[in-house]
């Protein structure tokens, strides 16, 4: 495959990382001021979908770090890596710049 294909698969892995993380980022923001909350199963959702940025964004606002079920994201994040890691593998075994 070409390395514009591996451009577009690592852009569209940051962008949903970005957006997981904005979504931890405004659900905290929300718990500070008592406000509407984002449901627990799409924050969830987002750390199964961007990992990286559900799990950048709980530690750096320490947010649902507490909770039992949201050990899954750092799981979520082991599982991404493996599978990114055999899809570049896999499908861009070489590399040329």
């Amino acid at each position: 495959m070409p390395i514009q294909d591996l451009q577009y698969f690592l852009l569209l892995l940051a962008a949903l990382n970005g957006i997981a993380f904005f979504s931890y980022f405004i659900d905290k923001k929300k718990a500070e001021n008592n406000s509407w909350r984002t449901p627990e199963r799409t924050l969830l959702m987002w750390g199964l979908i961007g990992p990286f940025g559900a799990y950048l964004a709980m530690r750096m606002f320490r947010h649902k770090t507490q909770k039992t079920k949201f050990l899954l994201v750092p799981v979520f994040l082991a599982v991404q890596l493996v599978l990114i890691t055999f899809i570049v593998a896999t499908y861009f075994p070489v590399i040329h710049l």
